[in-house]
């Protein structure tokens, strides 16, 4: 028995530290050694890290810590990656409310683009910069240089060209080449017109312009188009102050100028026999050079510019969450086959020009395929 008279032996009081600071000791470390104060086996002080361990003992196998996992690096991949979307979706937003204009004309709604099956309207106004040296920079009527009907939405996917110079009746005006209607009363007038000519319903409209178009390209680091040769000379060409394209059969990557100058082509130098239905049917193709862009790795490492760009691009009746809808639909559906009206002949404008007429048949047979889309 102790004697009563001796006291206490001492004793320490250990805490253990958190799990984030603890390290396991190194194989073959008895409890001795760490009694010993860190010792190593044997009470030899431990080996520097990538010291030869001496004979008969292996260094020990390095190894990941215990809480990084397969698992949970695709988690934080995961999460990292719906980040940079919603980001993107915000800024897309704030964009839209600082920069987009709103256009004013008579639409019909049809429901939540994303969901539900629109008609929308994409003009390509000729409208020139201000300080642009191209002739028509300083009128203040424009015409539509482009005009594309797009059926997305709902799981649809289609898209009809009307040839700019196609003859038509004019609310208040009579007749007249289809692209004027936008001169007389703008996107308000032609979406009119264009209502009475095909007899469906437009929901919604686009105006693109040839001063934003280029830095929305740019900002998707360019786009790869897939035609034919073209080389043409936008307004003389380089010689005059214009532009000078030239682009190889085949896959090229162009920039946004290469693009608008591909958009505004009407005489293709490659193929003098072309028509503005080959204009058409290149627009389509550029659009679907946008798309594909949209879709590669390269495009989502850009998508907070590419999403600060476009609403400064456009000009639309519809809110930032309704056009994000129409470009999630655009993005989301299938790319279908480009489509032009195709005229029937010419005719003489009151004016003294000439245009091309295109038959009720032909309109009813596209429009049909348009809305089955």
């Amino acid at each position: 028995m102790n004697d009563p008279s001796e006291p206490p032996p001492p004793y320490r009081k250990y805490r253990a530290a958190p799990r984030f600071l603890r390290r396991d000791p190194p194989p073959g470390t008895s409890l001795a050694d760490l009694a010993g104060g860190g010792r190593g086996p044997g009470g030899r002080p431990p080996s520097p890290p990538g010291a030869d361990p001496g004979p008969g003992r292996r260094l020990p196998r390095p190894r990941l810590p215990r809480d990084v996992t397969g698992g949970r690096v695709l988690r934080w991949a995961l999460t990292a990656i719906v980040g940079w979307v919603a980001l993107s979706l915000v800024v897309f937003l704030i964009s839209a409310q600082i920069h987009q204009q709103s256009v004013d004309a008579d639409l019909g709604g049809a429901g939540f683009p994303l969901t539900s099956a629109n008609t929308i309207l994409v003009l390509g106004s000729d409208e020139r910069p201000k300080d642009s040296k191209e002739p028509g920079a300083q009128s203040s009527g424009s015409r539509s240089d482009s005009i594309l009907l797009m059926r997305v939405g709902g799981g649809a996917s289609a898209r009809l060209s009307i040839p700019r110079d196609t003859i038509v009746d004019i609310p208040g005006h009579g007749r007249d080449k289809i692209n004027a209607a936008y001169a007389y009363g703008g996107a308000e007038l032609a979406v009119q017109t264009i209502e009475q000519f095909l007899g469906l319903r437009i929901n919604h409209v686009i105006e693109v312009n040839f001063e934003n178009f280029p830095p929305l390209i740019d900002a998707m680091g360019g786009v790869t188009y897939r035609g034919g040769c073209v080389v043409s000379r936008i307004n003389g060409g380089f010689r005059n102050g214009g532009y000078t394209l030239r682009l190889r059969a085949g896959k090229t990557h162009i920039d946004g100028k290469q693009a608008l100058a591909l958009a505004r082509t009407r005489k293709n130098l490659c193929n003098p026999n072309e028509s503005d239905l080959s204009r058409a049917r290149r627009q389509q193709k550029l659009l679907s050079a946008m798309k594909r862009r949209m879709l590669s790795p390269g495009a989502f490492v850009r998508l907070p510019l590419i999403a600060w760009t476009t609403p400064k691009a456009l000009r639309s009746d519809m809110s930032g969450p309704t056009l994000l809808g129409v470009f999630g639909a655009l993005v989301t559906s299938s790319s279908p086959r480009p489509r032009v009206l195709k005229p029937s002949g010419t005719a003489a404008t009151p004016g003294g020009g000439v245009g091309l007429t295109v038959s009720q048949a032909e309109v009813r047979s596209e429009v049909k395929r348009f809305l089955r889309g």
